[in-house]
């Protein structure tokens, strides 16, 4: 007989909104159990068109950068730089984000460049995913780290955390908006590039039989060439995406002239920015909010880890695949949490039907407009609200 355990106890209100009561008595088992013979459903039936919609998708983003690239030397405009930024999102957030998790690792045939142990390595980094981040470090950080400690303080990515200096701050409210503003239209190259590098450098040191390191590294040590982890930093990660993107791409369209090359290095610049912008509205709210809850130590059992990934994540709109494109995939943040390994288009199939075994077992689940998470977010960065607290009833 499984016990009624209600999971969802709350501490002190830390938010600037009353912390509800929870929502039902939840029974993680049983929770888990549904999930679990969903997940297997799911499974059961990976095949061919699950490939294909993983090629039609990495068409569509390749589509957008040749469109963006061949109008980007005719003059620096707006136009050019969203469709090279879309090409850029779709290859790290649909791409990356699900090979490297696996997710096509199952399906019968599937290349090895689909596989989450081949793609973007050696010499098909250029080709699967040119970014600032290095493929190696984004495997251990996100898909070891991150979903492995998803709200904790473990977690390198919890936004409350990391952003602490600020919410404490006593700068003035818009110049908290300024910084927030900064952080989002550079954050690929000033925090999510240096912040997965020094976490898989720290883990391979560890690995080769160094000591644990606590604390989280810092990351202004990855830009320091002065220093051995700057100096790996700059050559590893910031040199080969700076030279790819801003000196061998626009040098290509010297044949049409000087004005040709400078409009190709305004637009990249320009992408660069407005990829930053929109990756950070995707992928920054996705645990941040104060109606998600955030953890201080490991779940205590496997039932509960599941119901910690939907309480502490959160969906945007769904629907097709334009709406899924345009949202980069990180709408089914929920079932991607619950299941890191399975094709994008599973998702779409399993998110009725986990809101209903939510629904069914009194589990809250978060489902707003990528825009009002924004809002939600930014309102923790700044520290105008706060995570929810998250403290399991004692066991008896």
């Amino acid at each position: 007989m499984t016990l009624a355990v209600p999971l969802l106890v709350d501490e002190a209100p830390r938010t600037s909104l009353p912390t509800p009561h929870p929502h039902a008595l939840v029974e993680p088992e049983a929770f888990a159990q549904d999930l679990q013979a969903l997940k297997q459903e799911l499974e059961s039936s990976l095949g061919e068109a699950d490939l294909a919609h993983a090629r039609k998708i990495e068409r569509w983003g390749r589509a957008c950068s040749l469109l963006g690239y061949a109008t980007a030397w005719l003059m620096p405009n707006p136009v050019s730089a969203l469709l090279i930024a879309q090409g850029n999102t779709a290859r790290w957030t649909m791409m990356a984000h699900h090979v490297t998790h696996r997710g096509y690792d199952k399906v019968p045939g599937v290349p090895a460049h689909y596989t989450g142990k081949r793609f973007a390595t050696g010499w098909r980094r250029f080709i699967d995913w040119p970014d600032w981040i290095h493929p190696q470090a984004w495997r251990h950080e996100h898909n070891v780290l991150h979903h492995g400690h998803t709200g904790e303080t473990a977690d390198p990515d919890l936004v409350e955390m990391n952003t602490e200096w600020l919410r404490q701050s006593r700068l003035p409210l818009l110049l908290k908006y300024a910084v927030v503003a900064f952080f989002a239209c550079t954050w690929k190259v000033t925090y999510y590039a240096p912040n997965t590098f020094l976490e898989w450098r720290r883990f391979e040191r560890k690995r080769a039989g160094g000591p644990d390191e606590a604390g989280t590294p810092s990351l202004v040590t990855a830009f320091n060439p002065f220093s051995s982890e700057g100096r790996a930093f700059w050559w590893t990660c910031l040199l080969p995406y700076a030279g790819l993107r801003f000196v061998l791409l626009p040098a290509l369209f010297a044949p049409l002239g000087a004005w040709a090359v400078l409009s190709v290095f305004a637009n990249s610049v320009l992408a660069e920015v407005l990829t930053n912008i929109q990756s950070f509205i995707l992928i920054a709210p996705n645990h941040a909010g104060d109606d998600l809850y955030r953890f201080e130590g490991r779940a205590r059992s496997g039932a509960e880890f599941s119901v910690r990934q939907v309480v502490g994540s959160v969906n945007y709109a769904t629907g097709n695949d334009v709406v899924d494109f345009l949202h980069g995939w990180l709408n089914y943040q929920i079932e991607h949490h619950l299941w890191p390994s399975l094709p994008m288009t599973r998702y779409r199939e399993a998110q009725p039907r986990v809101k209903a075994l939510c629904e069914k077992h009194g589990v809250p689940y978060a489902q707003e407009s990528v825009f009002r998470r924004v809002k939600r977010l930014v309102d923790i960065m700044v520290g105008r609200t706060s995570m929810r607290a998250w403290s399991p009833a004692p066991r008896g």
